[in-house]
């Protein structure tokens, strides 16, 4: 993929260009913009017991696609593995298990946890091609079932849970290119059915459930452009309406929801390889985004969580091209502003982080982890 390409909108931004250099090579131009305080909170990371199997330096998982379950996006070999603990999440019975092993193999895949507690996983890429398949994963089982094939193969996309059960799959990539395309899954017939394309083909967006039950999807990569628009999808109508643009162009960001039904958008990077420290708040009454508070570090291929106290929890990525950080921060809505706190023990990106119902956070795998996870306490 060329790296440099057009950007849509005119980028008028209060931030400043600035060289990164790293043992005397230059490796990436950072947009940085004053920092925030650095605080400290009173958190910890706990390092977990590793997984039963190495996960190859290879594996690639796409921030912000795995949708409720913890590790899927991370299987090249074909398997998977649950933790386990406690009803209570006691440390003292922690642990992992292997689990059946997906009928094929498959990265770059977006994995959904159904309404009836299965887990559907769709697309990638694996065996040397792009993949349309997509299979069930039953709980109760711990095996993998094959179900319906998309229309489209696809990888980088994303797939959201509709109010009514369904999964809606959209944009990414393909062997015919960058996608605008979207099909539903139903889970009661096991069939994709084509919906509404929307109005830019994108891949490395994000797609976020509104309180009202539209899909906003935000950014992107199309072809050496990229985006900043976004568009919402209305399950009911099938239909792509565009909303309003955000102040920064971006693709490999991060998207949460807050509890005020509000989207905030972080991180991320445009042309010429420039990462962000910028984020923006997404308005669903006015369709307006915000400029809110700026990370401390710029970053790409970080995972994004909503915590329990209504914080966000940004993890990990890349602070510049081809170096993995361990730096963590912490967003508060109501003040607006981002506070570092307890760096993991183990540079990640290309990882996932899952929020666990004991509110803790447990952060899974990355190029240079290997098969390390650990636990960030609250």
């Amino acid at each position: 993929m060329n790296e440099r390409g057009s950007i849509r909108t005119n980028l008028s931004q209060p931030q400043y260009l600035q060289n990164v250099v790293h043992k005397n090579e230059t490796y990436a131009t950072v947009a940085v913009n004053q920092r925030q305080p650095n605080i400290q909170k009173s958190k910890k990371w706990t390092l977990l017991t590793k997984l039963s199997e190495y996960i190859p330096l290879s594996t690639s998982c796409c921030c912000g696609l795995l949708l409720g379950i913890l590790i899927c996006g991370l299987i090249l070999a074909i398997v998977i593995a649950l933790w386990l603990t406690s009803p209570n999440n006691a440390l003292a019975t922690q642990g992992w298990t292997l689990t059946g092993h997906m009928n094929c193999p498959r990265y770059d895949h977006t994995a959904t946890v159904l309404i009836n507690g299965k887990v559907l996983v769709a697309g990638g890429y694996g065996s040397g091609i792009d993949l349309n398949s997509a299979e069930l994963y039953d709980p109760s089982t711990g095996l993998w079932t094959v179900t319906g094939n998309m229309s489209y193969a696809r990888y980088f996309h994303t797939a959201s849970l509709l109010v009514n059960g369904h999964v809606l799959v959209a944009g990414g990539y393909g062997s015919s290119g960058y996608l605008n395309s979207a099909e539903l899954y139903d889970p009661s017939t096991g069939i994709w059915t084509v919906t509404g394309n929307m109005n830019d083909a994108r891949y490395f967006h994000t797609a976020s459930m509104l309180a009202n039950g539209q899909v906003l999807v935000a950014g992107g990569y199309d072809n050496g452009i990229y985006l900043n628009s976004a568009e919402l999808y209305n399950p009911s109508t099938g239909v792509w309406t565009v909303t309003g643009n955000m102040n920064y162009t971006r693709y490999r960001h991060t998207a949460s929801v807050l509890t005020n039904r509000q989207v905030l958008v972080a991180g991320g990077s445009y042309v010429g390889n420039v990462f962000l420290n910028s984020t923006e708040l997404y308005d669903p009454s006015t369709g307006i985004w915000t400029l809110t508070g700026y990370l401390n570090y710029a970053r790409v291929l970080h995972t994004s969580s909503l915590l329990t106290n209504g914080m966000v929890v940004v993890v990990g990525g890349r602070h510049i091209a081809g170096v993995d950080t361990n730096t963590v921060e912490l967003y508060d809505p109501s003040a607006g502003i981002w506070m570092d706190t307890i760096s993991m023990s183990y540079n990640r990106s290309l990882f996932t982080a899952s929020v666990l119902t004991n509110g803790n956070v447990l952060a899974v795998g990355g190029p240079l982890a290997g098969n390390s996870s650990e636990l960030f306490e609250l």
